[in-house]
């Protein structure tokens, strides 16, 4: 009863005009970032909060934390529409948006979207509101070795998961991870595949890559076969029309609070963000879901757990940080620093010492994700024109918004060559019918799987009985042999259950 009339006070706080108009002009501006390619809520919040100083701390908050959250649902509208994810998280989302959009079912895939981000984001709320402490608690449990084990449970998975052919996914998660070692080690500080070229120091950028694999190589696709990208019949569609009709909200429901759960678990995660959460939980409804053999080639259900599971991280993200002064993901690290600025202190003691703030962060976000989701839904009907478009004017605009996103994020000329070069690499893997999205998830999981292997060895003196030493380990060791071993169990029980079959014959 205590929380909630905290939580009460908390929306007291939220409804003042001051910081109503925060969240607003926030999830607004979350919204365009979030669509616009290269940029993405960790450029997002950092160029706006110097510009928050001389506002009152929850006022700045508020503001800062809602741009955070409508990102997620900003991500989606360019990963439906044009293939392009507008930030890491939307990578998953493209895989079956993009496909639903061509199919002429953009307003389906954009309402999925949009209402499976406002689910997830609510259950994110929710959780940190009952059990924030508690969480970020549960989440401390989760050290190097066993965040190491995690992120080897998603690679070794995915070459199975993703992708009708699992050889193709394996070799594509292998490029995934060549790629990914390329710069400078972070250990001992040698350069690793270089050769010889400054600009690859620092390694393969990946709004460059994600952009080439998903933006430009749908360039080169549209020039090639021009024939499948014609606008003839896809019609105007109307904002009712766009509204899910009652069994497809069933279909996603489970999906969505599946993925929403799982995903604010994940976001508690030290390092882990919203790029991990929507993976892995799409990575789940692959193996799960009852249309799972839909999954990635435009099911509905591969949208909501994408946009469910990130909307919940960016919510999950926040215990760690109130009440541990720990980020669990780049932007909230952005945000602790604004918070030491202000004078707070996150901790424990946070919650006592300043429940004004704490709460009115709170229960700003349960309003501000209401925000995100009226302007998500009005902007459906504009964003559906997109797909009436002809090939050869999108053509040259997606061409353009692939260069300007790419070269806006270094002011580099490199990563726009780098961008054009993994677009050609994307069609011909396409052309070898090698999925690029084994490969991306491998990208982003490789370094972290190094970064926490390495802890772990240090820790541990070089021993490898720390990947042991702990229950949780122990469980993801057992689901990893799983994952491994899945396919020839499976091979195995179908030619046991073909023998009967050709003997009745």
């Amino acid at each position: 009863m205590e929380n909630f009339d905290l939580l009460m006070h908390g929306f007291q706080t939220a409804l003042t005009m001051q910081n109503l108009l925060a969240a607003l002009i926030g999830a607004i501006i979350g919204l365009v970032v979030g669509a616009m390619p290269g940029i993405g809520s960790l450029s997002g919040v950092a160029m706006l909060l110097p510009l928050t100083f001389k506002l009152p701390p929850t006022t700045a908050i508020i503001g800062l934390a809602a741009l955070y959250y409508s990102n997620m649902y900003g991500g989606s509208f360019s990963a439906i529409l044009l293939n392009i994810p507008g930030d890491s998280p939307a990578v998953c989302t493209a895989m079956d948006g993009y496909p639903l959009a061509r199919n002429g079912r953009a307003g389906t895939a954009l309402s999925t979207s949009t209402v499976s981000s406002f689910v997830g984001g609510t259950i994110g709320i929710i959780i940190l509101t009952i059990c924030g402490p508690l969480l970020a608690d549960a989440g401390l449990a989760f050290g190097p070795p066993e965040l190491a084990l995690l992120i080897l449970l998603a690679l070794t998975s995915i070459g199975w998961i993703l992708g009708e052919n699992p050889k193709a996914g394996l070799v594509a998660t292998a490029l995934g991870i060549m790629i990914a070692t390329v710069g400078i080690d972070r250990a001992i500080g040698q350069p690793r595949f270089s050769f010889g070229n400054p600009n690859l120091l620092s390694g393969v950028a990946f709004i460059p890559l994600v952009i080439g694999m998903f933006g430009f190589s749908q360039v080169i696709d549209m020039v090639v076969n021009k024939n499948n990208y014609k606008s003839d019949g896809v019609r105007k569609v109307t904002f009712r029309e766009s509204v899910l009709k009652k069994h497809e909200i069933k279909r996603i429901m489970p999906a969505t609070v599946r993925t929403g759960i799982l995903g604010t678990f994940i976001g508690v995660l030290p390092g882990a963000g919203a790029t991990t959460a929507s993976f892995l939980s799409y990575i789940m409804e692959k193996r799960i879901n009852k249309n799972k053999e839909e999954i990635g080639k435009g099911a509905i259900e591969g949208v909501a757990a994408a946009e469910s599971a990130n909307n919940a991280a960016a919510a999950g993200a926040f215990a760690p940080l109130l009440t541990l002064g720990i980020p669990g993901s780049g932007t909230t690290a952005v945000l602790l620093g604004g918070l030491m600025m202000w004078g707070l202190r996150p901790g424990p003691l946070l919650f006592k010492e300043n429940p004004d703030f704490v709460w009115g962060l709170i229960g700003s976000m349960y309003i501000g994700n209401i925000i995100c989701l009226l302007i998500s839904f009005a902007c459906i009907p504009l964003m559906m024109k997109v797909v009436k478009v002809p090939s050869s004017v999108m053509v040259p605009i997606i061409s353009v918004v692939c260069i300007v996103g790419t070269y806006s994020v270094n002011n580099s000329m490199f990563d726009v060559v780098l961008m054009i070069c993994m677009g050609i690499v994307s069609y011909l893997m396409s052309l070898a019918s090698i999925p690029a999205a084994p490969l991306l998830l491998a990208f982003v999981l490789t370094p972290m799987l190094e970064t926490y292997a390495r802890q772990a060895f240090d820790m541990s003196n070089g021993s490898l009985s720390i990947f042991v030493g702990s229950k949780i380990c122990i469980g993801l060791i057992v689901c990893i042999m799983g994952f491994c071993l899945a396919p020839f169990i499976k091979k195995f029980i179908s030619k046991k259950r073909v023998i009967p079959e050709q003997k009745a014959l």
